[in-house]
């Protein structure tokens, strides 16, 4: 959003994109204990598991436990990018991030020098690594076995490393398989993102007009009758304020109301598809 459309309606951010800032993001109670357990979880180390729909906000739920962990002296929090990535190219980004050469094509070597690293760093400064990884579903099998092997030694007497990771239904799939069962055996927190009630919706919506500066920029009714028709989906409900907000910018209104929101997500009737295929002719 430029700065003159920022200047219209007296917005600080455009308050519907992914990229606000973190107090404009809704922390509800389960996330807010999820947080908290993570926190305690990341003194002794661990695995913790976030599931939900594409779009309930497991992202965002990343973004607000990372802050929360941040505010944690004795912890160091490293995300990893690309989930995606073959074994060699996730031990060099596990380097990059915890600040550890590693020789990739080694990969018992570099599981050997991280945990050294890991060990050496604990005993002298107390700080313990805790590593995020979004969209987990993407990963490679081998690379999840691998995650497993990495977080401990000593026959699973020495926790190395906590380990969050966040996906859809298919992560979810992959851990009830028998294949991964050693894995989902070791998550000891979890956070199940279910649809969010119209009234989640709601209170994240105005918490996200309230921080970027215009409160009232949505009428009561439009932010009802938003919610009601996201069905229950946090990326829903914003790509559709973020449809709104550009159409009261293109027409210069003052407040965005039912009335925008019925005129931009209008659905033509056949009758008036019909028509207006006729008046093109």
């Amino acid at each position: 959003m430029n700065n003159k459309l920022l200047a219209l309606y007296g917005l600080k951010w455009n308050p519907f994109t992914p990229n606000v800032p973190n107090e404009a993001l809704h922390v509800s109670p389960r996330l807010e204990s999820f947080c908290w357990r993570v926190q305690h979880l990341a003194g002794e180390g661990g695995f913790a598991l976030v599931t939900g729909a594409p779009g309930s906000g497991k992202s965002a739920a990343l973004r607000i436990l990372a802050a929360s962990l941040a505010t944690l002296r004795d912890v160091t929090v490293g995300v990893i990018s690309r989930p995606q990535a073959n074994i060699a190219d996730f031990y060099r980004e596990m380097g990059e991030l915890f600040g550890v050469e590693l020789r990739p094509h080694n990969r018992w070597g570099g599981a050997k020098i991280l945990r050294q690293r890991w060990q050496a760093h604990i005993q002298t400064t107390l700080s313990r690594p805790v590593l995020l990884v979004d969209e987990a579903q993407e990963m490679q099998p081998a690379v999840l076995a691998e995650l497993r092997l990495l977080a401990s030694a000593d026959l699973d007497s020495h926790i190395l490393l906590t380990i969050v990771l966040a996906g859809d239904g298919r992560l979810a799939e992959r851990l009830r398989s028998e294949e991964f069962l050693p894995l989902a055996s070791r998550m000891r927190v979890r956070l199940a993102i279910e649809r969010a009630t119209p009234q989640d919706l709601q209170e994240t919506l105005q918490l996200a007009l309230r921080q970027a500066g215009a409160a009232t920029l949505m009428t009561p009714e439009v932010i009802a009758t938003i919610c009601d028709h996201a069905q229950g989906n946090l990326r829903t409900l914003m790509i559709m304020a973020a449809d709104l907000l550009d159409a009261a910018a293109q027409r210069e209104a003052h407040q965005i109301d039912e009335t925008l929101f019925f005129e931009t997500f209008a659905i033509p009737t056949p009758n008036t598809t019909k028509a207006t295929a006729r008046q093109r002719r």
